[in-house]
């Protein structure tokens, strides 16, 4: 299994989470989703677009959903009997990430009869930095990423997406030690950004793409490329640079 890392710097990087959760479902895996920015029915009509409904494929077991909006009110104003995911939010200091992890663990553990209908388990996070907002710290962050890696990639073989922001704030030390420890874990890392020349109706930003191949001898083992893209209503578009077809 690999990790892969969504960084999104200072631009909106969410169509890329919306697209592999959209390429997953299709691809009949399980997925657990811990949406922490948006609320299910706005993932759920930007599916729909891209031809999935999330609606379906969490009625029929194929997905898992953390509505992070919602659960957040539930945790500060209502009474729990039982562990919540989002725990944290109750506790005068900030503690671990614990009941999360057995969350997202509990939500993709094979199950005998009928399991085998799903090719492999995927965890998606959106946005992972909402957790050092909310007051988790750095090292927190990275211990559940690190129990998720370990269960999700090693044990169970699946694959993870997790988007995170970068401010590019030097002063955020925080924020700094949770993109670096996330770099340094990935496998795959898009960073999303915007145009170095500013605004422009065809091309909305460039996607920088690092691969790295352990298994390669070290000359080949990291590839990076360069592309620019272009939303459009169902789909994005990618291009070499100067290559738009408005250019063109």
């Amino acid at each position: 299994g690999k990790l892969t890392l969504l960084c999104d710097a200072k631009t909106d990087g969410s169509f890329l989470v919306h697209h592999f959760l959209s390429f997953y479902l299709k691809a009949n895996c399980k997925v657990c989703f811990v949406a922490l920015i948006q609320s299910f029915s706005h993932y759920n009509i930007v599916g729909q677009k891209l031809g999935v409904s999330l609606t379906v494929a969490r009625e029929r077991g194929q997905l898992v959903f953390l509505e992070g909006l919602k659960s957040a009110v539930d945790v500060v104003f209502q009474a729990q009997k039982e562990p919540h995911p989002l725990q944290f939010l109750r506790e005068a200091n900030a503690g671990n990430l614990k009941p999360l992890f057995e969350f997202v663990r509990e939500a993709l553990k094979p199950v005998d009869s009928g399991e085998a209908r799903w090719t492999y388990p995927v965890l998606l996070v959106d946005d992972i930095s909402v957790l050092l907002s909310l007051g988790m710290g750095a090292v927190a962050v990275l211990d559940f990423i690190h129990y998720c890696r370990a269960t999700v990639c090693w044990e169970l073989k699946g694959n993870m997406v997790v988007l995170v922001h970068d401010g590019g704030d030097v002063e955020d030390e925080e924020n700094n030690i949770l993109l670096n420890g996330l770099s340094h874990q990935s496998h795959l890392i898009l960073r999303a950004e915007g145009l170095a020349t500013g605004f422009c109706r065809d091309v909305h930003g460039q996607l920088r793409i690092l691969w790295r191949r352990p298994s390669q001898p070290t000359a080949q083992r990291d590839q990076s490329f360069t592309y620019q893209y272009k939303i459009q209503d169902k789909s994005v578009s990618f291009f070499a640079k100067g290559m738009s077809p408005a250019v063109l």
